[in-house]
This record gives structure tokens, C-alpha cells and sequence, in this order.
């Protein structure tokens, strides 16, 4: 790869990191064609881009970044990597590995390193807590349900009452009658 190949790798590098503030770094060494296949079609239709790219060519755009990423430099960055870009959904790549561990009954790829929002998580030990990470539209639910519930709680409370009312008048009205 001439010098120049590799700046148009890294500015489409930079273009992406930038664009894309969750980003999973993983190992996929030692899987089939077949299965490596699989697993960029299973990418491709979660809308997950997968791109694997030498470790020197991640570093460097990386150091482009406003964000300091020097933690993946030690750990992350060695043997095969593959970057997985997921847009505003940041469970989106971990939830995506489990599922094809299931189906192909293996333990690859790996999870080297991902950045959630700037945030850095090293190491596979992190994968089941990524994947259990909400999403914008579920927090944002979430926060709806939460801020409904009082005025549901008022209105229901209003409406029994206003029934209850409503009889111990009629039973009154009667009495007297």
C-alpha cells in the first residue's frame, strides 16, 4: 500500500470515527471465510459497517480524534482488528456478537476495545454489560413513561373518586327521601 493509499484510508478513517461516536475494535482471527462472510452479512443487515483495517492505520486516525484514544494503543490495537460502526445505537455491535456466537456455537469475534460516546471499554469482560446499554429511543421512552405516570396517577384518582362522590351523594339524596 503506497503512502498515499494509506492518507485515503485514514481520512475515510477519521470520517467515520467522527461521524460515528460508538465504534467496537474485534478479533476475528481464526474464523472461516464462510463464517467471516456471515458475519458481515449479519452486519450488513443490522446496518452495523464492518471493516477490518491494519492496527497502525486505526492509530493514526485515531490520534486525529478530539478525544484521547492512546488506552487502545497498548491493548486493543495488536493482532486482527476489525472496526464495527454503529451510529447512534451503541449496544447495537455488542448485541450483534452475542447473537453470532450463538449461531455459529464460537467464541469469536472477540471484543478488543470499543468507545461509547468517548468513553473507552477495554476488553472482552465488557461485552455483556454493552449489551444490556439502552438505547436513545428506549431512554427517551423510558423518561415519556416516567413523566406520565403522575398525571395518569391524578386523573385515576380523580375519576374514582369523582365516582365514589358521586354515589355517597346519590345514597345521601335518597336517605332523605
Amino acid at each position: 500500500m503506497t503512502r498515499e493509499e494509506k492518507a485515503v484510508v485514514i481520512g475515510e478513517l477519521v470520517e467515520k470515527f467522527s461521524a460515528n461516536m460508538n465504534f467496537y475494535i474485534t478479533d476475528a482471527s481464526g474464523m472461516s471465510v464462510a463464517q467471516t462472510n456471515s458475519l458481515r452479512r449479519l452486519c450488513f443487515d443490522k446496518g452495523i459497517e464492518y471493516k477490518v483495517v491494519k492496527n497502525t492505520l486505526i492509530a493514526k486516525a485515531l490520534e486525529q480524534m478530539d478525544s484521547d484514544y492512546t488506552p487502545f494503543d497498548e491493548k486493543v490495537l495488536k493482532g486482527f482488528s476489525g472496526v464495527m460502526f454503529s451510529g447512534e445505537d451503541a449496544n447495537a455491535p455488542a448485541k450483534l456478537i452475542k447473537e453470532f456466537r450463538k449461531k455459529s456455537g464460537g467464541q469469536s469475534p472477540v471484543l478488543k476495545g470499543a468507545s461509547i460516546d468517548t468513553d473507552l471499554f477495554i476488553g472482552e469482560e465488557n461485552l455483556d454489560m454493552l449489551s444490556q446499554l439502552k438505547s436513545k429511543a428506549e431512554l427517551i421512552g423510558e423518561v415519556i413513561t416516567i413523566l406520565q405516570s403522575p398525571a395518569k396517577n391524578v386523573i385515576s384518582g380523580l375519576q374514582g373518586a369523582g365516582g365514589k362522590l358521586a354515589g355517597i351523594l346519590k345514597t345521601l339524596s335518597e336517605r332523605e327521601n
